[in-house]
């Protein structure tokens, strides 16, 4: 026979907490250095350029920012690993959680690693042509990098996976009440930025342009609550038996 333990309710603490410094750190820096996130409703042509002048800095500030969400990832699977036990439909919850963290940290990298080719062939050409080319082709990336891949699929997975992991916390009672009807907040609000997503395919779409700044906002402190709360918890070990078959 042999006895699993559970993730350390402080590991899963600190990685949520680190999770959420490494997103705001460079997220802070993003706006300060390059008018992030306004510099998106620019032309094409205006965020090239400001994207060329950023430099190296710029890109490695966009690598952070996109590699930032890996502490959540392993956080994610920690947490399903630590109350499968508790609530099978937390591995349900965990399968969300990891493809919501995948897809936005893929969408981000287009920013260190191909944004910089196209920003410098377009500071670099003086033909008009290639230009309005370019401009096509960093308009499609940025479509598909950013509104499908990190802001529609990316932002709608967490927030289903917020909404189940609130859920299961209020039905084993693991935290006080209020803990999940935030993340049930912040959900609701995060949810009403798609709406911005819609408007740039359907014009007057209907949306409410602080709803993802919100959102995102309410979102980055229920994970840093929940984690102090599992820095907070004590250890207690949920062990089970495996039994192991050998070959005679």
């Amino acid at each position: 026979m042999k006895t699993l333990t559970t993730p350390s309710n402080r590991l899963i603490g600190r990685l949520l907490i680190a999770g959420v410094i490494f997103v705001m750190v460079p997220y802070t820096a993003l706006t300060m250095i390059f008018d992030y996130p306004d510099i998106l409703r620019q032309s094409p042509g205006i965020v090239l350029t400001r994207f060329q002048e950023g430099g190296a800095t710029l890109i490695f500030t966009w690598w952070l920012f996109a590699i930032g969400g890996f502490p959540l990832l392993q956080a994610y699977v920690l947490i399903g690993q630590k109350l499968e036990q508790q609530n099978h439909a937390v591995r349900w919850a965990t399968t969300v959680g990891v493809i919501s963290a995948i897809t936005q940290i893929i969408g981000l990298l287009r920013w260190p690693f191909v944004v910089p080719i196209l920003a410098t062939h377009y500071v670099n050409t003086t033909d008009p042509g290639t230009k309005q080319a370019i401009e096509v082709v960093f308009s499609a990336i940025h479509q598909y990098g950013g509104v499908v891949l990190g802001e529609h699929l990316g932002q709608l997975f967490t927030i289903i996976y917020t909404v189940l992991l609130s859920r299961t916390f209020a039905q084993i009672n693991l935290f006080p009440r209020w803990v999940s009807n935030l993340g049930y907040l912040a959900s609701g609000i995060y949810l009403l930025a798609q709406g911005d997503l819609f408007a740039t395919v359907i014009p007057n779409f209907p949306s409410w342009g602080l709803a993802g700044l919100l959102g995102s906002t309410l979102w980055l402190v229920w994970l840093l609550i929940i984690g102090v709360r599992f820095m907070k918890l004590p250890e207690k070990l949920i062990s089970k038996t495996i039994s192991e078959v050998t070959n005679a």
